[in-house]
């Protein structure tokens, strides 16, 4: 039975390709949002005015939010303030949506031995979180979203601890247009990051469902320091 995810308050930090795009969405949608960058708010007037989002400091950002996506490079996740998530709602669910590149982020070394890498970023910010759309092209969270129950619907890979926070992600996915597929614990998270099957995988849940069984958890050398 699909649960209609109500309007809620959802802080984005980072306003890159998929900050932006999830902005853009998610206002459209109903939903109140307060998107933050690393260069200020008075950098982010256009899309402000573009999507009606409140924009905001880093430190604003998740003021009061039921949902907080951050998706800033992984380089720049250890420099948030430290107190990002203190003005939360309480339950706050924290999506994570980065990716290790070694050529942007430098060499990150508990990653490179093995930690996945949400659990690194879980680690710097102190709070759990939920990877998701980690792999997804930014320009199919506006243009690939289709009703619930369209054939070959575009599938993503939610990993995370929480059953309760997973499944609110993946409301609000579905909302978004998208199927999903619960792809285990942070702990197995290392099956969607860069350069498994499931990477860039526009595929539907079947499809998403045998990339994540047919990942290796050797990083291969095109993503390592």
């Amino acid at each position: 039975m699909h649960r209609k995810v109500v309007a809620m308050k959802i802080g984005i930090i980072g306003a890159g390709n998929i900050g932006g795009n999830l902005t853009r969405r998610l206002t459209a949608l109903g939903h109140e949002v307060s998107v933050a960058n690393s260069r200020g708010p008075e950098t982010l007037t256009g899309l402000a005015g573009e999507t009606g989002a409140h924009p905001v400091t880093a430190s604003e950002a998740a003021r009061d939010a039921e949902i907080v996506v951050v998706t800033v490079p992984l380089k720049a996740v250890p420099a948030l303030p430290k107190d990002i998530l203190d003005g939360a709602a309480p339950g706050v669910v924290v999506i994570d949506t980065g990716n290790y590149y070694p050529q942007r982020d430098g060499r990150i070394s508990a990653i490179e031995d093995g930690l996945p890498e949400s659990r690194w970023t879980e680690q710097q910010i102190g709070h759990p979180v939920i990877k998701a759309f980690n792999g997804t092209y930014a320009q199919d969270i506006l243009d690939r979203g289709h009703p619930q129950g369209t054939p070959g619907r575009q599938a993503l890979p939610v990993a995370g601890d929480d059953p309760a926070a997973k499944q609110t992600v993946r409301d609000l996915i579905d909302e978004l247009g998208f199927d999903t597929v619960d792809a285990g614990g942070l702990d197995d998270s290392w099956r969607q990051q860069p350069g498994t099957p499931v990477y860039g995988n526009q595929g539907d849940v079947a499809t998403i469902v045998k990339a994540l069984a047919e990942a290796s958890p050797e990083r291969t050398a095109e993503w390592r320091a």
